[in-house]
């Protein structure tokens, strides 16, 4: 019977006549990736549902307007026939962890260079190895969508460098790098430093991702060794926009058990992204990550009605980068053990636009809290823009009634 129902489901959303996600287009004025149709005009020929890592990667190619639909559980680290990888299997030349850390250890090593010779050589090719599987190139003017409240994708890489993409109603997993590099150079301490985001979106435009989950359960970083110091971190963003991405849409997810959550711009020095990196972000729910939620470097970004909730580890919210222009309204912030100062980081802006902000309770000027706490890199209170594209704002405080029931995948209306 469960499998008729499934079958049934999947069905009734395949209909072309049917009024579902797969078929709908990203709502008019509904923030800078306004007019984004993904494969919503696709012809009967060109909407599938796939059950497996193959069939989704066949599905997503090309930029023929087409839905993909995500039906139950698809493992990114498996082979053709459906056998689970291990890190084992993607291991090449003489790669070992044990290894890698005997020859990169600071204290033979040292910490004024970055790995190099036939270890990091065999850590390189392992991870490219392991990239031929996770990494899920999406072809322009495509729709995903998963089934119901179960389609996951565990250990996936969604590359996105094309035009017209909607990303809808998936549990998005669990990208784990098994082949870390280590960089004694990054910081003061040095930092291991992982490649697969959950989605990465890089010089792509007008994507709307919506009702999505991201998490790195059940293997968080928190859970990971320590190795010369730092964390053996596996995860790389959840959502990272890069390389002048452009007209992005994103509300309505969840982001949950991670650390570097979602980044706007990936280098300082990229100045050609300016003009770009214009990015809209509602109604999301930030639960216990630790940061860039989002971080931002010389966008203009929305970022209004969003509802965050501190955790282990918890860093700051807005990360205010070089030329952002980040305007933020009407943002509600339950903090544990931090403070309202926290909300916000400067890693190099210049000023952010924050009103209508609630933390803990209480109407906040988090910019003034900032300030205060920070009096050697203050921030100031305005930006060079106002957004036009919103269909409006609920005030701050209504957030924690309603988000947590409406948000992430399993709950599209």
């Amino acid at each position: 019977m469960k499998l008729f129902m499934a079958a049934l489901t999947a069905a009734a959303l395949l209909s072309p006549h049917a009024t579902d996600p797969g078929h709908q287009p990203l709502p008019g004025k509904d923030g800078w990736a306004n007019g984004t149709t993904g494969g919503s005009a696709a012809a009967t020929g060109h909407v599938t549902t796939v059950t497996t890592r193959d069939q989704l990667a066949a599905a997503v190619s090309g930029d023929t307007p087409k839905i993909v639909y995500v039906q139950g559980v698809i493992d990114a680290n498996t082979d053709s026939s459906g056998r689970p990888l291990s890190c084992q299997d993607y291991a090449t030349g003489g790669y070992t962890l044990a290894g890698y850390l005997k020859a990169y250890d600071p204290a033979t090593w040292g910490r004024g260079k970055v790995p190099s010779g036939p270890l990091e050589s065999a850590r390189a090719a392992s991870e490219s190895r392991q990239a031929a599987r996770v990494q899920i190139r999406v072809g322009a003017n495509t729709t995903i969508v998963g089934v119901g409240t179960t389609a996951r994708l565990l250990g996936a890489n969604l590359v996105v460098k094309s035009d017209n993409v909607i990303i809808r109603n998936l549990t998005l997993a669990n990208a784990f790098d098994c082949f870390p590099q280590w960089d004694p150079t990054d910081g003061s301490t040095g930092n291991w430093n992982s490649l697969f985001d959950n989605v990465s979106l890089q010089g792509a435009t007008h994507v709307w991702v919506d009702h999505n989950t991201f998490t790195d359960a059940p293997y968080p970083d928190s859970q990971e060794p320590t190795y010369f110091g730092r964390p053996f971190q596996q995860h790389d963003g959840q959502l990272d926009l890069t390389d002048a991405t452009d007209l992005v849409t994103v509300e309505q997810n969840v982001f949950t058990q991670h650390d570097k959550t979602m980044l706007v711009g990936n280098s300082d020095s990229k100045t050609s992204d300016a003009g770009h990196l214009r990015i809209t972000v509602h109604h999301n729910v930030f639960d216990g990550v630790q940061e860039r939620a989002p971080r931002v470097r010389f966008g203009e970004v929305h970022v209004y009605d969003n509802l965050y909730r501190s955790g282990a580890g918890f860093d700051y919210s807005l990360g205010v980068g070089k030329q952002s222009q980040i305007y933020a309204q009407n943002n509600n912030f339950q903090f544990s053990g931090v403070t309202a100062a926290d909300a916000l980081h400067n890693w190099g802006g210049t000023g952010i636009h924050a009103t209508g902000s609630v933390v803990n309770g209480k109407d906040v000027d988090v910019v003034a809290a900032f300030n205060a706490a920070n009096p050697a890199t203050p921030l100031a209170t305005t930006v060079n823009w106002t957004p036009t594209l919103y269909i409006g704002l609920q005030p701050a405080s209504a957030l924690p009634a309603q988000l947590p029931g409406s948000a992430g995948a399993g709950h599209l209306g």
